[in-house]
């Protein structure tokens, strides 16, 4: 049995997390201290691709990474790299499918914090660095932390934009999801079942932190 779907699988899910993590905090941060009205343009479009179908998000990401669209061109010209059908092609479409999930569950958390903290920071002299990492971050942080794990397992099982944006090649590119695609697809049941199995562990594993962090929370 080839465990490489699974490093490829683990890698993307880990780097387009930590990704996500940061991005995704910093949107939603933004966001929440905007007026209502430029709050709730902005809300649309960042958890847009929340509710569209996987491989229209990697069509749209197509159009702008494609070897022959602006930005895919211009990264093929001037540094020989080849935005799609690669390994971290596949980072471009988890990151576009689990931002919504760490953007919305980190602006919950961030307005759902008592501003009276805040403000009590800054009557002491504290700047707003300082207020955001060591008293805004740690009140928050189940709600962040629940975020991200749902963004990594999101990042992990992706299917649709991903095969749009990195195919399936053995041993290069291919993951979980598009293994289990191909093998079933090539009447290897047996295998793609084993796949699935080892997909369904670790979504148990994640769900079971994202329980854990709830329970910790409500204590």
């Amino acid at each position: 049995m080839d465990w490489y779907p699974l490093y490829n699988s683990l890698r993307i899910a880990l780097i387009s997390s930590v990704i996500v993590f940061f991005s995704g905090i910093f949107a939603a941060y933004y966001t929440a201290k905007l007026n209502r009205a430029v709050k709730g343009i902005l809300d649309v479009v960042l958890t847009l691709p929340l509710v569209l179908p996987p491989t229209v998000v990697g069509y749209f990401l197509l159009l702008f990474l494609g070897n022959k669209r602006p930005v895919g061109m211009w990264f093929l010209e001037q540094f020989g790299v080849r935005l799609v059908m690669s390994w971290y092609s596949g980072i471009f479409a988890a990151v576009a499918v689990a931002f919504p999930l760490m953007y919305r569950t980190a602006r919950g958390a961030f307005e759902s914090f008592d501003e009276t903290l805040a403000y009590s920071g800054q009557t002491l002299g504290l700047s707003d660095t300082y207020i955001f990492w060591r008293i805004r971050m740690p009140a928050c942080r189940q709600g962040i932390m629940a975020g991200a794990v749902l963004a990594f397992a999101r990042a992990l099982g992706e299917y649709g934009a991903t095969s749009m944006l990195a195919g399936y090649t053995p041993g290069k590119t291919a993951t979980i999801s598009t293994t289990v695609y191909q093998l079933w697809r090539t009447d290897n049941e047996a295998l793609a079942f084993r796949w699935v199995m080892v997909n369904m562990a670790i979504s148990a594993v994640v769900l079971m932190a994202v329980n854990m962090l709830e329970n910790k929370g409500r204590k």
